[in-house]
């Protein structure tokens, strides 16, 4: 068995969850409501307070898929009732960061600014260096913030770009002069 698949889900209070055929999942909670087609396959039941999830047979893609589905509920229950939080830091002399409405401008020392808007469902603040991407769905907020760090990756002789507030920069030595 899948130690992850195996253990339950706990719906807790405020939260409610509703199976529909076909596997699709509805959870609804105070932060919002998410809904996502799992696979055919797995055998997902909600007994009191809880979801279990099971899989058909022993087969290598069944037992790929069971904890993938158990984690999977798990991040829609927590999304919905806490929600996900990711912080980038941008680091460079001139590197700036702005928030107007639901779009954010990024100078990273090209040659324009660079524009973004934020996804349905996800909200960006600007504090400082410092870049919150928020939402319920913790895959749209680790997707919008990596979309954010791609425009200007960390580099290793300066540590200049847009990083994640807990990502470390391994720095290298800079060239040296003639002896």
């Amino acid at each position: 068995m899948s130690r992850i698949g195996r253990m339950p889900v706990v719906i807790p209070a405020g939260v409610t969850i509703n199976l529909d055929k076909g596997n699709l999942i509805t959870v609804k909670g105070p932060k919002g409501t998410l809904t996502r087609k799992l696979v055919d396959d797995m055998n997902i039941a909600i007994e009191g307070s809880e979801v279990l999830v099971s899989r058909p047979s022993d087969l290598k893609r069944h037992k790929a898929l069971h904890g993938l589905t158990r984690t999977l509920i798990f991040n829609m229950v927590e999304g919905v009732t806490n929600g996900y939080t990711k912080i980038l830091e941008i680091n460079g002399v001139g590197y700036r960061a702005a928030k107007a409405g639901n779009k954010l401008t990024l100078s990273l020392g090209y040659s324009h600014p660079v524009e973004m808007i934020d996804p349905e469902g996800i909200t960006t603040t600007v504090e400082g260096n410092k870049i919150t991407v928020a939402g319920i769905d913790k895959e749209k907020v680790g997707q919008h913030a990596a979309e954010i760090r791609i425009k200007r990756k960390p580099e290793p002789y300066k540590g200049k770009g847009i990083k994640y507030d807990y990502e470390r920069i391994r720095r290298k030595a800079g060239k040296t002069g003639k002896k």
